[in-house]
């Protein structure tokens, strides 16, 4: 792995590039104590942890491999002296077009009066005709490894595994932790897509469920019916700032979660925009202290397939004074003409923001559009004060920025979704 200084001054503003790791992708960085925590998009790669105390030169200081080729552990969370890991089953999207086959195949036999074709089945379902034989494979095999992992980082270069914990369906998605609790977006048996458990880690070597909380029609073991197709409305994650959980729901918009009785979690507000708004909720954060008096949070949607026409995915502040009435204040767009690897291929609008508060600034990830720093000081007009767009490593079209975190020292953190590890310092 090449340490070097990034190569991307042309695409900078208020930026001092520290250093740059040349690494498989990433889901996830967290940073904590001098070390950084990245959680690996695909395996063989798992977590890996990294000295960053002089983040001019970042030094690899541990490694922890998946089990296997069919999970991948692309999140990671730290409190005090505990790691969580996510085990989700790897390509799951592809693997779930297997489910589908059966009926697909049901479908263009009653439309077509034959027996369709390989092509005809692969081209429904979104595939290659070579691709039939590996779903078909995955659905032999299944899945049921999903879940998570506990490890003691008292020593960050030597992880030391405490529990593993098996959850259910394709396993668990991004999360949230304390020291006391987990907050696990997962999928369970007899719901349908990912609901909230929350773990108790009293004794992290064996955490125990202590409650669920789940969008109404998700629950269909005890009769609820969903009114959306497939896993459309599911939590991505939610995150915990007092005694409210602050859950992004995907097609469902954004939840308020009151956890002041934490084996009872109950729905104390939501804000909802699909219609009209094309990308799912991603991430909901309130911050801890006020800007400008007000009580402010911040919302991100994640950019999927862009549908010409449409406003890109982007970045949404929200007034939570009363979060029964959660209500918009303002909102942080990105132009195409902002990156030059906007159309250059990949994907190019929002997908995430560093989950604590640095002030009135918010770095946040525009896949093709690099980390943007914003400055909430006026909050019904968010103002861009910085950015950093690394360039494209060989092969790939564009950067994929995927995630964000900020160090106490103010230096910023970011992992693509394809390839590198960029650390920087704002100067601003």
């Amino acid at each position: 792995m090449n340490t070097h200084r990034p190569a991307g001054a042309l695409h900078s503003a208020n930026i001092t590039p520290l250093a740059r790791l040349d690494i498989p992708g990433g889901g996830e960085v967290v940073v904590k104590d001098g070390h950084a925590f990245i959680g690996h998009m695909s395996p063989p790669l798992g977590t890996s942890i990294y000295d960053v105390r002089d983040p001019r030169q970042p030094r690899l200081v541990a490694q922890i491999a998946p089990r296997d080729d069919y999970s991948h552990t692309h999140k990671v969370k730290v409190a005090g002296d505990l790691m969580i890991t996510n085990v989700e089953r790897h390509r799951r999207h592809f693997y779930r077009k297997g489910e589908r086959i059966e009926a697909v195949t049901g479908e263009l036999t009653a439309r077509l009066g034959r027996a369709p074709q390989a092509a005809e089945i692969a081209g429904a379902l979104g595939v290659t005709p070579g691709d039939l034989e590996e779903l078909r494979a995955g659905l032999a095999r299944g899945y049921s490894d999903g879940g998570f992992r506990v490890w003691d980082i008292a020593d960050p270069a030597n992880p030391r595994a405490l529990a593993y914990v098996p959850t259910g369906g394709i396993g668990v998605h991004r999360f949230d932790m304390d020291e006391r609790y987990a907050y696990i977006s997962t999928e369970m048996e007899g719901y349908v897509g990912n609901i909230l458990v929350i773990y108790d880690l009293a004794d992290p070597t064996r955490p125990r469920e202590v409650s669920r909380w789940h969008l109404p029609g998700q629950h269909v073991a005890m009769g609820e019916t969903p009114d959306w197709p497939g896993q459309r409305h599911r939590l991505h994650h939610a995150l915990r700032v007092g005694d409210i959980l602050w859950a992004g729901c995907w097609y469902a918009g954004a939840y308020a979660i009151d956890v002041s009785d934490i084996a009872h979690p109950r729905t104390i507000g939501s804000f909802n925009y699909h219609p009209p708004f094309p990308e799912p909720t991603h991430t909901f954060f309130r911050l801890a202290q006020p800007i400008a008096g007000r009580q402010i949070a911040l919302m991100i949607d994640e950019e999927h397939d862009h549908v010409p026409g449409q406003p890109h995915a982007f970045l949404w502040v929200m007034d939570v004074a009363h979060p029964a009435a959660i209500t918009p204040i303002s909102t942080f767009h990105l132009s195409e003409t902002d990156s030059p690897y906007a159309r250059a291929g990949g994907r190019f609008g929002a997908h995430q923001f560093q989950e604590r508060q640095v002030g009135s600034l918010v770095f946040a990830t525009w896949f093709a559009g690099g980390v943007r720093a914003i400055d909430l000081a006026d909050p019904e007009t968010p103002r861009e004060v910085g950015h950093y767009i690394p360039q494209p490593v060989p092969g790939h079209a564009s950067p994929q920025s995927n995630d964000v975190d900020v160090d106490e020292r103010g230096i910023v953190y970011v992992i693509d979704r394809d390839r590198g590890f960029d650390i920087f310092a704002f100067n601003g």
